[in-house]
C-alpha cells in the first residue's frame, strides 16, 4: 500500500511539475523572453515551491537537487512549449492562450498544495495542522511567486482571483480527510481538484478579494 502511495505521489509531483513548467514558460513567452528565459522561468516555476518546502522542513539538499528528474521534466516541457508556440502562434490564439495558462497554473497549484501537506505529514509533522497546511500553501504558491517576481509582475497571490485562498482550501481539505475519511490517494486527487475548481470558478465569475480602487 505504501509503495502504491509513493507511486501516486511521484506521478502527482511530475504532473504538477509539467503543469507549472508550462505556466512559467508561457509567462516568459508573454514577456517576450528568449529561449533561455523560457526554460529558466519554466524550471523555477516548477521546482521553486518544492525547494522552499524542503528548506522549511529541513530536507536538504532539496529534492529538486537530489533527483534531477523534476528539473529534466521541467526543462523538456518548457522547450516543447517554446517550440510549439514559435511555430504555431498567431494573435487570434491569444484568448485560448490565456485560458490554457490559467488551467495549467490552477492544476499545478492544486497538485503542489496537497503534495506539500503530504510531505509535511511524512516528515513527522502530522499532528501540527498549522505547519502542515502552511507548508502545503507555500509549496503551491512558491513557484508562482518566483515566476511573477522574475517576470516583473506583482505575484498573483496578492492580486488575482483568490489564488492563495484556493491553495489554502485544498491544503486544509487534504489535511483533514487524508487517511481519516478517505484514502490518502483519493484525498490527494479530491483536494487537488477542489483547488482547480475554485480557481476556474474564480476566473469565470471574476471573483477577487476586496481592494482599494
Amino acid at each position: 500500500m505504501m509503495d502504491w502511495m509513493h507511486y501516486m505521489v511521484s506521478v502527482t509531483e511530475i504532473l504538477g511539475t509539467v503543469a507549472f513548467s508550462v505556466s512559467g514558460a508561457m509567462t516568459a513567452m508573454r514577456k517576450k523572453m528568449d529561449v533561455l528565459g523560457v526554460v529558466v522561468l519554466g524550471v523555477v516555476t516548477a521546482v521553486g515551491g518544492g525547494i522552499i518546502r524542503d528548506l522549511l522542513l529541513g530536507n536538504t539538499p532539496p529534492a529538486a537537487f537530489q533527483n534531477p528528474v523534476y528539473v529534466t521534466w521541467a526543462t523538456a516541457t518548457a522547450l516543447t512549449a517554446f517550440v510549439l508556440a514559435r511555430y504555431s502562434w498567431s494573435e487570434k490564439n491569444r484568448h485560448w492562450f490565456e485560458i490554457f495558462l490559467n488551467l495549467v497554473d490552477s492544476l499545478g497549484l492544486g497538485l503542489f498544495s496537497v503534495i506539500g501537506v503530504r510531505t509535511a505529514i511524512e516528515c513527522g509533522y502530522g499532528e501540527n495542522g498549522f505547519l502542515s497546511v502552511f507548508v502545503g500553501v507555500l509549496t503551491g504558491v512558491g513557484g508562482g511567486m518566483l515566476r511573477d517576481t522574475m517576470a516583473g509582475e506583482v505575484p498573483k497571490i496578492f492580486r488575482k482571483r483568490i489564488y492563495a485562498l484556493a491553495a489554502l482550501a485544498g491544503a486544509m481539505m487534504y489535511y483533514h480527510i487524508a487517511d481519516r475519511l478517505v484514502s490518502a490517494a483519493g484525498a490527494l486527487w479530491m483536494a487537488g481538484g477542489l483547488v482547480v475548481v475554485i480557481r476556474l470558478l474564480a476566473a469565470h465569475f471574476e471573483w477577487d478579494l476586496p481592494r482599494i480602487k
